[in-house]
Order: structure tokens, then sequence, then C-alpha cells
């Protein structure tokens, strides 16, 4: 017999977003809260395997929006998580001679639109790019977080509020309750478990259409992308310092807290597949490309491609690399924005999908909650 299981909210997904959802709700409404995370511990997969980069607004001079909303959301969320945050480390941002989508000019005049504070690097780091190849370089604040002690807070922090977090439970569909409400069926390694609530939140990143596809809903229009973020050692220039190349077929590195190392992606060399979810009947499950992926490292052309902008990185050593399904709104195409998806009755009413595409949207999706229905 199905065991079953009566609470306000159900949130689906146990990565930062659905956690701080879960934690939101139950402190402002009191409500019984559920979080459904299929790993064993939360925050597992997209949460952390990124770059680790909290954004400031300097990486989208081609979204102001975008690049507004970093800059207010950065100092909340270096506030609210300092505990979590490596900002010890200098942060530079070059602009590329060619093939670049701004030149040094503007990318100064839109960090002075959003109020981005930059200055100009010191002559020691300049020294450190090739001349020819780059027309300027920038000292910038940004800071990286360390997903490790985010989770370990985030279920201290859940815990003491009294959040329900069942992990090795994974949703398999959604539907309308017999008895009000909606329903979530699970599985879990002893058998179905059903859950029902008023309210349930959708998030499971890459996976937000195949829970909507079992329950027979629409799909949201998302773009998914394998992707590859390598785990260096960096050469002594490069200690304790952050180097982004704009803005173009370029290249970042930064420092990753949870392993001591920095990370390295690189815009053409990082992508090892895109697809989109249109039709249902060609629908793929993220994880399941994911699973079956070769997973041969790029990591010596993204390295090549760097050393010719920054020729130190040339006694970089390979490490690791981190491997996930990257996933963003279709219009990010275009401008390289990077909004919130927030849908409510999402097919069904009392369904919401949330999906967030850099860890300060984390404050978007609350003014979402908090607006009034």
């Amino acid at each position: 017999m199905m065991r079953t299981h009566q609470c306000d909210a159900i949130v689906i997904g146990g990565g930062f977003f659905g956690c701080c959802l879960a934690l939101h709700i139950r402190r402002t409404r009191n409500a019984k809260v559920v979080v459904v995370e299929r790993e064993l511990e939360p925050m597992q997969r997209a949460s952390y395997s990124n770059q680790a980069r909290v954004h400031a607004g300097y990486h989208y001079p081609r979204s102001i929006l975008t690049g507004l909303r970093s800059q207010v959301n950065f100092p909340r969320f270096s506030e609210q998580w300092a505990d979590c945050i490596d900002d010890e480390f200098e942060a530079y941002y070059a602009v590329a001679r060619q093939f670049s989508n701004v030149t040094a000019v503007q990318f100064r005049l839109f960090c002075e639109r959003i109020g981005a504070p930059l200055e100009p690097a010191p002559e020691s780091v300049k020294r450190l790019f090739s001349t020819s190849l780059v027309e300027d370089v920038f000292r910038v604040t940004e800071y990286a977080f360390d997903s490790t002690k985010l989770k370990d807070r985030m279920l201290r922090e859940m815990e003491q509020a009294g959040v329900e977090i069942r992990f090795e439970t994974e949703a398999l569909v959604v539907g309308r309750s017999e008895v009000g409400g909606l329903s979530v069926l699970c599985r879990t390694n002893d058998g179905e478990l059903g859950l029902t609530a008023g309210s349930v939140f959708n998030c499971t990143y890459a996976r937000t259409n195949r829970l909507l596809r079992a329950s027979d809903l629409p799909l949201v229009p998302l773009k998914h992308e394998l992707t590859e973020v390598a785990l260096v050692k960096v050469p002594e220039e490069l200690e304790n310092r952050a180097v982004t190349l704009m803005c173009g077929p370029f290249f970042g590195i930064m420092p990753f807290p949870a392993r001591g190392l920095h990370s390295l992606y690189h815009v053409r060399y990082t992508l090892h597949g895109v697809w989109h979810d249109a039709d249902p009947d060609q629908y793929r499950d993220p994880y399941e490309v994911l699973e079956r992926s070769q997973r041969e490292s790029r990591y010596k052309h993204m390295v090549k491609d760097a050393e010719r902008y920054l020729p130190c990185m040339v006694d970089c050593e390979y490490e690791d690399s981190l491997w996930e399904v990257r996933t963003v709104l279709p219009m990010s195409e275009y401008d390289d924005s990077r909004p919130i998806l927030y849908v409510e009755d999402c097919g069904l009413e009392g369904l919401t999908c949330i999906l967030g595409a850099k860890i300060d949207n984390i404050y978007d999706m609350i003014d979402f909650v908090q607006q009034p229905c």
C-alpha cells in the first residue's frame, strides 16, 4: 500500500533555490514544507558544478537589466552568506581587441550605468596580458562562493526551521488531489510515496520539463547546454586572482573554494552539446544525456586559447572537470540575459515552476513569491 503524507507546500528539488524557497515559505507562512530531493544530499548538481561566481553585473554588458539586478543583489547575497564566501582575491576583467562584443570604453560606460565599481588594473597585472590581443584590463569587485559551506549551512538552517527534506526521493508525477490541492507521486528506496499539498514548486532546474511531460502538462521553452568546467592549479601569477576575458568566445578563471582550486571555462570549448525543449515527443531527459555523454575533456583547447591572451596560463595544471547541464531561457541566446523563470499555475492551479540562471537570482525569486496573488 502506498504511503501518503499531507503538508502545506511541496518543493521539488533540493538545490540552492529549492532549499532557500522552502526556508522562506516556512519562516514567513509558518507552513509545513516538504522538500523532495533525488540525491543523497542537497545542492549536489548545478548548485555545485558551476564556476562559483557571485555575480556583481560585470558579466552582462549586453543586458543592462541583468547587470543592474546583479549589482543590486550582490551586496545582499554577500552579507547574508558572508561565511560561505571567498572575497580574499583580486578580480580582473580584460577586454579583447578583436571579436569582442564590447570595447573597453563601452565596458567602462556599462559599469558606470549599473553602478558597478571598477578601476584600471595595476601595471604589474596588465603586463601579464598580451598587449596585441588585449585592449585594457580593469580591477573589479567580485567574489566566489563555497558550495560545500553553503550546503552545510543550509542543512543547519532547514533543520532549525523545521523544514522536512526527503533525500533519495524522486518526484514522478504531479496532478490534482482527490481531497483538494495537488498530489505528487514519488519513488523512494522503500517504494512509492504520495504527497499532497495546496502548493507545489517545481525547482528541478534542468529537469523542469521532465516532471511536466510525465504529468501531461505543457512544456516550458528551455535551452540546455552540456558543459564542462575544468578545475586547475594556477601558476603563481594567478594565485588569489580571478580573470575574465570579455566579451565573446573567451574564457574565465575563478577561485573554486570548495576544492581549493580554480575553475576554468571557455565560451567555445566548455559547451559539449546544445538542445531545446519544444516538442514533448522529442523530449530528452537532461540527466540521461549527461550520463550517456563521453565526457572527453577539452581542457587542452581551453588553456591553449587562454595562453594567447594570458601567457602564464601555460603553467596551469589540470586536476579534474565538472560536468553538468546548464539550462537557460531561449531569449538569453540573443542578449546574454539571465532572467529568472517564475511561472505560476504552470498547467495546474497551484503548481509553480522556478528556474534561476545564477545564484543571485535567489532574491528575484523571493520577490516573486512575496507578491500578492
